[in-house]
């Protein structure tokens, strides 16, 4: 009997994975599938779901687990940091001035790993984390559950959380086969270490295992499977399909104008987003950009107070604020406890359908519009020098890089360039369309249909 545990960490995760064709494919191969979830179980009564799931408490790390797991991933960051400016950028962000005990542990750990940063040795802090769960409560709560469930394949869908890594260590002391999926296009080549090793992993792209098999050397090549991406499933599923006329009635737009789409960031990384929307505003009011609906959909991982001013300035700009309910908010990583609703999925992929053109600062939505042969901008102001947040950094990470050197999108230094890069691809909106499409087989490689049938044939012959 092969029975597949499905950990499910955030709302992401669950959009990925239960708004995808993946649980249908996933029953169909195995003999049992049972959700494992970081998410409350309250999320998942409206699926009507034919298999069960299993809430699980996420750890809260004690001193010494954070400090091993820190040391772990400052290590990985030192080892890979020469001529990769986005671990050089992480390595930076990390560092800290606070005479708290963890700011302090933070600056020793700093010293220690510049010293000590091989893969022999991050496997010994990895290890020294390991010992840190062996007592613990909730491992033994989990250890509960995998000798009551007896799963044959624990699939991890996604690699990074630190909340999963006592669970990967109690399935591996069980001898459960796991894997895990690489979550998002930048999680190699600029993030720190994974939260635990895993036995298989599933990619998007040859590129993607490329970069694998360059930061963790000791994963070969029989543990690695290209399958493309469930992130971006849905736009091909009928089910999610929204009219033409629903899209200009469900927000307010002139059908006889074109649509401009900005979509932002969070505001960790995206601070500067306020600033490129009144820019567009501003231009499309004086004319400088022909007449046009302007859209914005805000970022779905916080709450978008940040806009009042800008929905006051511009009351004819529409706004899209994605439905995605917080479930609960005591937890470490709040923003991973949003979860998708299904009209969510259908409002997003209509703007991605019925948009002209897209505007974002260097976000993962570029590849959403590239799906639907949409024109991309990405408007970066800010510098070290003019007293913006720095966001033209991000040009040098190594996933950005490819962006640029594909030449799919244009990149906006400035507020002109912004403006005359709009209004070229309204005038010409297929321009760049064959750079569009390399890039998009570049950074996912293999068809939207079919991935979940894909991972899950994956799955089962690991398991």
């Amino acid at each position: 009997m092969k029975k597949l545990g499905v950990v499910i960490t955030d709302g992401v995760g669950f959009r990925n994975y239960l708004l995808s064709d993946f649980m249908q494919e996933a029953v169909q191969q195995f003999d049992e599938v049972v959700i494992l979830s970081y998410l409350p179980h309250t999320a998942y009564i409206d699926l009507k779901l034919s298999v069960r799931v299993i809430e699980l408490e996420a750890l809260e790390e004690n001193f010494f687990q954070w400090f091993f797991r820190k040391s772990k991933e400052v290590a990985h960051l030192k080892k890979h940091q020469k001529g990769n400016y986005g671990i050089q950028d992480n390595l930076q962000t990390n560092t800290t001035k606070a005479m708290t005990s963890r700011g302090i542990a933070t600056r020793l750990i700093f010293r220690f790993t510049h010293f000590f940063h091989s893969e022999r040795w991050i496997q010994r802090y990895y290890n020294w984390q390991q010992l840190c769960f062996k007592n613990h409560r909730i491992t033994k709560n989990y250890e509960a559950i995998l000798t009551r469930e007896r799963f044959s394949h624990l699939f991890f869908t996604h690699q990074r959380p630190p909340f999963i890594a006592p669970l990967a260590y109690r399935a591996q002391k069980q001898k459960i086969t796991t894997s895990t999926f690489i979550f998002s296009w930048d999680n190699l080549a600029s993030k720190g270490r994974m939260a635990a090793n895993f036995d298989y992993y599933l990619v998007w792209s040859k590129l993607m295992k490329k970069d694998l098999k360059s930061f963790y050397e000791k994963v070969k090549e029989h543990q690695i499977a290209i399958v493309g991406t469930p992130q971006f499933e849905p736009y091909v599923l009928s089910r999610y399909e929204t009219s033409e006329e629903a899209f200009y009635t469900k927000f307010q737009l002139k059908k006889e104008f074109p649509t401009i789409c900005f979509s932002c960031g969070d505001s960790s990384t995206s601070k500067n987003d306020e600033l490129y929307i009144q820019s567009i505003a501003k231009a499309i009011e004086v004319k400088k950009i022909p007449k046009a609906n302007l859209l914005v959909r805000t970022s779905p991982a916080e709450d978008p107070i940040r806009f009042k001013n800008l929905v006051s300035e511009f009351p004819w700009i529409q706004w899209n604020f994605p439905k995605w309910e917080l479930s609960r908010s005591s937890h470490q990583e709040s923003w991973s406890q949003r979860i998708p609703s299904i009209e969510d999925v259908k409002d997003l992929r209509a703007i991605l359908m019925y948009s002209t053109l897209n505007v974002n600062m260097l976000s993962t939505m570029s590849l959403d519009f590239m799906q639907f042969n949409k024109p991309v901008v990405n408007p970066v102001f800010g510098n070290k020098s003019n007293g913006l947040y720095d966001d033209q950094r991000f040009l040098k990470y190594a996933h950005i890089e490819h962006v640029i050197q594909s030449g799919a999108t244009q990149v906006a230094l400035d507020e002109a360039s912004l403006i005359t890069a709009i209004a070229q691809y309204l005038a010409q909106p297929d321009l760049h369309a064959t750079q569009r499409q390399k890039l998009i087989d570049l950074e996912i490689g293999l068809p939207l249909h079919g991935t979940s049938a894909r991972i899950a044939e994956t799955l089962y012959q690991w398991s």
